[in-house]
């Protein structure tokens, strides 16, 4: 019997670069991805709460592009935050404060292993498409090519496709700021990053942006 071959991750992603925070899935297609702060409706009075959603479909019907909302639910690793109280505690010499410490870090031990608690990161992704022209401007792609004029071609329409799409980038920004809504870029990191921990959820870590 054949032995099974198994692709690798990247086989099922269809992200062909990330470069200065721009994520290239064809050699026409772009995009940048924002995370947002959120805001609790349940808080604000009836008509917050009517006002929030109506400036929210305001500033979607005047969007002239379209772009992806998704939300990212994961369980709260608390296991960094109980590191470093453990190292607080070796640090105390009071008998009676280490004790509160041992007697808290237990408590969240406790608290978070019979509570399923969820955080949730907020995400706006922006295409941008740089069109048939430079779809068929130089049959090696746009990264691909070794002739040095193709190179210099290819940077000079990555430029300017990209500052098409910060463009977007700040439309989106100013509109969810109008309704109470922080929105930051994540550059070429935080987005590796992300994707990471998409594909891995087993692997937890540290949030990727701190909004608030």
């Amino acid at each position: 019997m054949a032995p099974i071959k198994s692709n690798p991750t990247q086989d099922f992603v269809p992200i062909k670069e990330i470069r200065d925070g721009v994520i290239m899935t064809s050699d026409t297609e772009m995009r940048a991805i924002l995370i947002c702060s959120s805001i609790n409706l349940s808080l604000k009075s009836a008509e917050e709460q009517i006002a929030v959603i109506s400036g929210f479909q305001t500033f979607l019907n005047s969007l002239d592009f379209s772009c992806e909302i998704s939300v990212q639910s994961r369980r709260l690793d608390i296991r960094p935050y109980v590191a470093l109280l453990e190292e607080r505690e070796k640090d105390v010499t009071e008998p009676l404060l280490k004790t509160q410490i041992h007697e808290y870090i237990e408590f969240i031990k406790d608290f978070t292993e019979k509570r399923n608690i969820m955080t949730k990161n907020f995400f706006v992704t922006i295409p941008y498409s740089m069109g048939l022209a430079n779809a068929k401007s130089g049959a090696a792609g746009l990264f691909s090519s070794n002739k040095e004029s193709d190179k210099k071609l290819k940077i000079e329409q990555f430029e300017e496709a990209r500052s098409q799409i910060e463009q977007r980038v700040a439309v989106v920004q100013q509109g969810l700021s109008r309704v109470g809504v922080r929105a930051a870029r994540l550059g070429t990191e935080e987005i590796i990053e992300l994707f990471y921990k998409l594909f891995n959820p087993g692997e937890t870590d540290k949030p990727i942006i701190n909004t608030n």
